[in-house]
């Protein structure tokens, strides 16, 4: 059964704590990781999808989400989207990027580097998943010079339930820096993902025109 998706923006809950009877009365403080799925109202997705929209969150960091509609086949998408040694193509707070191991499956690892103005310099990712089929990708921040710690992406496509077009959803969890609050993270966090999805669209819709016109009538 395809599972109806909300978008929302998920924090964890407060720290458990309990109590140990004995005589010296020990109380034991356990983090709290909370599993949450995220979803969005006006989306269905395969049940096997949606667990991958679902993270770990510490009492440290915060999860959110981001859709975006755009307006060319899920094949013209994912071309663009599933490019790990590429994600400049669209994600234009990125100015390079170079593969330092692997062959751009499961495991390669890159280096980007942000343009100037942004509060980091650069990132080294991992690949997490790629899979053709179901149109997902992902990726975690493993080093670099930024403030993005622990940081975990997963990107999935899927036809939109009105026309040929396609919904993309991108969730991630991330630690919040010092010095920040939860809200002031995912709002950080949401703009630039936001941004590349809406670059990401215009990019897949022009590509899409273009393929069109190159068509035979």
């Amino acid at each position: 059964m395809p599972t109806s998706l909300q978008l929302q923006r998920i924090n964890t809950a407060n720290a458990a704590t309990s109590a140990t009877p004995s005589s010296s009365t020990s109380t034991t403080v356990t983090p709290a990781v909370t599993n949450y799925q995220i979803v969005h109202p006006s989306v269905s997705i395969p049940d096997d999808a949606v667990h991958y929209h679902t993270h770990a969150v510490g009492p440290d960091q915060c999860c959110s989400a981001v859709s975006q509609a755009i307006s060319a086949p899920v094949s013209t998408v994912w071309s663009v989207v599933r490019r790990f040694d590429n994600p400049q193509a669209y994600k234009h707070f990125l100015k390079s990027c170079q593969v330092i191991v692997g062959d751009g499956n499961v495991g390669t690892l890159r280096e980007v580097h942000v343009v100037s103005g942004l509060p980091a310099g650069s990132s080294t990712e991992r690949l997490e998943i790629l899979d053709d089929e179901r149109h997902i990708i992902s990726f975690s921040v493993v080093g670099g010079d930024h403030r993005l710690n622990n940081y975990r992406s997963v990107t999935t496509l899927h036809q939109s339930p009105v026309g040929a077009g396609t919904v993309v959803i991108e969730s991630y969890v991330v630690d919040v820096p010092t010095g920040n609050t939860k809200e002031e993270t995912c709002v950080f966090v949401d703009t630039i993902v936001r941004c590349n999805l809406q670059w990401l669209a215009r990019i897949a819709e022009d590509l899409a025109k273009t393929k069109s016109c190159k068509q035979p009538s």
